[in-house]
């Protein structure tokens, strides 16, 4: 059978994405499977100029927006790039991006097409002060799941709570599908070992969706409490300059390490203690998984995948978003006590290698796509 998983960002791009589907190709190599990865390179920008189409709304009702016309243009890009690029068929497609989906479709409508939704575009935008809720790029990005919905064979996300966001949006929400993402636990490697100061580390990028000035206003809360410790902030966005700015008037600029972009954090994050992100809104949040594997201490934010990730007190901790002295009072109680620390990641890693390995996701993803295997000629 010959798959295809189509992605928007090149794979060693950091998100949920690339912490699955980069691995699933050793998986599927065997005589029954033949398996493909494509995306759209970061080079091609402003090649297209087919006008999409779309089945269930009129885009051009929003195309005065810059946002949209920039959504629209992305589409016409991928396009081109697929009509230019692909040229053998495929018996199914996977795809992982609204737009990689809908390319994919118009490319080849008679392929069926698997349609996994992530996370949440307008949701983030709204978060992040780009858009706001109600506008007409809210109005466009939400219009998009039923227009999934119409051309996938399978609507996909990535947490329960993730479905319930999109049920309002389409039109049969009891069909859509979950299947959390999976990872490869021969890449987290634990290791033993002893912080004389608790070492907390965040992953993720740097924008206000993520939460990170509750996090620094929790570790000044923190420090003013008398407690040490070291925050260590890998990943980069257009608000890092903003947090570095916020840690200084904190007075924790020197108890907080801002790394920048890293390729491959779950490399080094087995030397830190406790994971913690406050994010606002998070489909599955992946990175809680991959700190889980690293058995790390886990203290997030009660919200969307998270919540489904953790229970409280039993593998990690949960707080209320936008909650400062919530979120100290957690880290207190994983900092304070060495052995209730080790208990919740020895807990979390149980679990995520239970329910999010590569394994059992290859396993129902294999269940779907024999679903579409091409009959056999007689």
């Amino acid at each position: 059978m010959k798959l295809l998983q189509a992605l928007f960002f090149p794979p060693e791009q950091p998100g949920g994405v690339s912490s699955m589907i980069p691995y699933l190709q050793e998986r599927f190599h065997s005589s029954r499977w033949e398996m493909e990865m494509f995306w759209l390179p970061k080079r091609i920008r402003n090649k297209g100029h087919e006008d999409p189409v779309f089945h269930t709304l009129d885009w051009k009702e929003f195309g005065e927006s810059p946002i949209v016309a920039k959504y629209i243009q992305t589409y016409r890009d991928y396009l081109w790039w697929t009509r230019l690029r692909i040229q053998k068929p495929y018996d199914l497609i996977h795809s992982h991006h609204p737009i990689a989906g809908m390319s994919m479709k118009a490319v080849f409508p008679e392929v069926p097409l698997i349609q996994t939704v992530h996370s949440s575009y307008e949701r983030e935008l709204i978060l992040n002060g780009k858009i706001r809720e109600g506008g007409p790029e809210h109005r466009f990005l939400t219009s998009l799941y039923r227009e999934l919905e119409y051309i996938s064979d399978r609507l996909v996300t990535v947490s329960e709570s993730f479905k319930s966001y999109m049920s309002p949006y389409v039109d049969q929400a009891d069909s859509i599908e979950v299947i959390h993402n999976g990872f490869d636990d021969r890449r987290f490697k634990p290791v033993p070992h002893e912080n004389a100061v608790p070492q907390l580390v965040t992953v993720c990028r740097l924008v206000p969706a993520k939460g990170l000035d509750i996090l620094l206003q929790a570790c000044a809360e923190l420090k003013r409490k008398g407690h040490d410790y070291v925050l260590h902030i890998i990943g980069d966005g257009p608000a890092r300059q903003e947090l570095e700015e916020m840690a200084k008037s904190l007075g924790i600029y020197q108890e907080t390490i801002f790394y920048g972009y890293t390729l491959h954090p779950e490399e080094f994050m087995p030397f830190f203690d406790i994971f913690v992100l406050p994010s606002r809104a998070e489909a599955f949040g992946s990175v809680f998984a991959e700190a889980a594997l690293s058995c790390l201490a886990l203290v997030g934010t009660n919200v969307g995948g998270i919540a489904e990730q953790i229970e409280d007190g039993v593998n990690g901790l949960l707080v209320p978003t936008e909650d400062p002295k919530a979120l100290a009072d957690a880290l207190e109680k994983v900092i304070v006590d060495p052995l209730y620390r080790y208990e919740l990641a020895r807990t979390a890693s149980d679990k995520a290698k239970n329910q999010y390995s590569l394994s059992r996701s290859v396993n129902q993803l294999k269940k779907m796509y024999l679903n579409y295997q091409p009959k056999k000629e007689s």
